[in-house]
């Protein structure tokens, strides 16, 4: 199927892009894994969502696209001068709640919270932490990462962590995994129920 299929953005979605441009942030998920995120939060009606790094907001705004309105999600970030612009663009949105804070401080201090829907796009919850942050999520959750094929701002060293994150997740026997060689590398893990 080609990827230049017809897509329909989140009402804020390109003024975001313009803010994230114009801030010099590079980190920003691609369309591709944002439309599959806004997909996958429509399969969560009222759920409670995590997103971890908000960065400038971009996969918040498809997140929120494809929530319903009784459904929530947390987004942590620990740069102010990016989540300033979710914030500006987003912060309207009831359903969502903004937490500046280091996402390992966020985690330990919300060990008991429990979240239908993780996406982990920075460290911690992905690369440390990793236990801490499937331990939030419910059964039948969805956990989802992206990034696992090599990208151009990877420092050297990064595609053997991409690769050792990708096995432990394999390795886990509470998790159904399915690995994409799409977009930029895309992982969907749901959490068993009966383990």
């Amino acid at each position: 199927m080609p990827e230049t299929h017809r897509t329909n953005y989140p009402e804020q979605y390109l003024l975001i892009d313009q803010a994230t441009k114009a801030s010099g942030f590079t980190m920003a998920s691609d369309v591709l894994t944002c439309s599959l995120l806004r997909t996958l939060a429509a399969a969560k009606p009222g759920g409670a969502f995590l997103e971890l790094g908000t960065g400038t907001g971009l996969s918040t705004a498809w997140m929120l696209d494809g929530m319903d309105a009784t459904a929530t999600l947390v987004s942590v970030d620990n740069a102010p001068e990016f989540l300033s612009i979710a914030q500006r663009y987003l912060g309207h949105d009831p359903r969502v709640t903004f937490v500046e804070s280091d996402g390992g401080e966020w985690l330990t201090q919300h060990a008991r919270s429990k979240f239908d829907y993780i996406f982990a796009d920075t460290w911690h919850g992905k690369y440390l932490m990793l236990d801490e942050a499937l331990a939030l999520l419910k059964p039948g959750g969805f956990y989802i990462i992206d990034d696992m094929l090599p990208q151009p701002n990877w420092p050297e060293g990064h595609a053997e962590k991409a690769a050792k994150l990708q096995t432990t997740l394999a390795e886990r026997d509470d998790l159904y995994l399915t690995r994409q060689d799409w977009a930029t590398g895309i992982v969907v893990a749901v959490k068993k129920g009966n383990v």
